[in-house]
């Protein structure tokens, strides 16, 4: 696989167990490489549904990636990783960086507030979870009611059940 196609996964502490874990699997079986990339070392812990969930190992840490040596960027939801992760100029920077470089940039659940802080919401159709839905509009998004959303390499979705269709846009935008 040493050609494979490389797709990094920004998380922290309390994101959505199945968001990143679901994702990742699928990836992985569809051949690709995937990083999972934080501003904590080591390990960081999910949160499954209603309680703290499952410890992920962190494959690099933030201050060490480079967007340039991935081809996609996934950011899973949960409301307290990307509510953590969009005070950190780092993972906002990351984000700008795959936006900018028009390469695949996926998002699912509360993800998106991620997008809002870096700014690449506006003019563009999108959807997340129903909580931040004034978020994205007020950002300037063109909120849908989708289970996947794809505007150019921007790919958006719901909540958890939307899995499959997300993690099938992403499979897709990297071809």
């Amino acid at each position: 696989m040493a050609n494979a196609k490389r797709v990094a996964i920004l998380a922290t502490h309390g994101y959505e167990q199945s968001e990143l874990l679901e994702p990742r699997r699928r990836l992985k079986e569809a051949g690709f490489e995937v990083d999972v990339i934080s501003p904590e070392a080591g390990g960081i812990r999910g949160w499954n549904e209603k309680d703290w969930g499952d410890s992920v190992a962190v494959d690099r840490a933030l201050g060490d990636a480079n967007a340039d040596d991935y081809d996609a960027l996934v950011l899973p939801g949960g409301v307290i990783n990307p509510d953590n992760l969009r005070t950190e100029a780092d993972a906002v920077a990351f984000v700008q960086a795959f936006d900018r470089a028009r390469k695949p940039l996926a998002a699912i659940c509360h993800g998106p507030w991620l997008l809002v802080e870096a700014g690449v919401v506006k003019g563009r159709q999108v959807t997340s979870y129903q909580s931040i839905r004034t978020d994205m509009q007020n950002a300037g998004g063109d909120w849908r009611d989708a289970e996947v959303v794809t505007d150019g390499h921007l790919i958006t979705s719901r909540k958890p059940d939307d899995i499959p269709a997300f993690t099938d846009a992403v499979i897709r935008a990297l071809g």
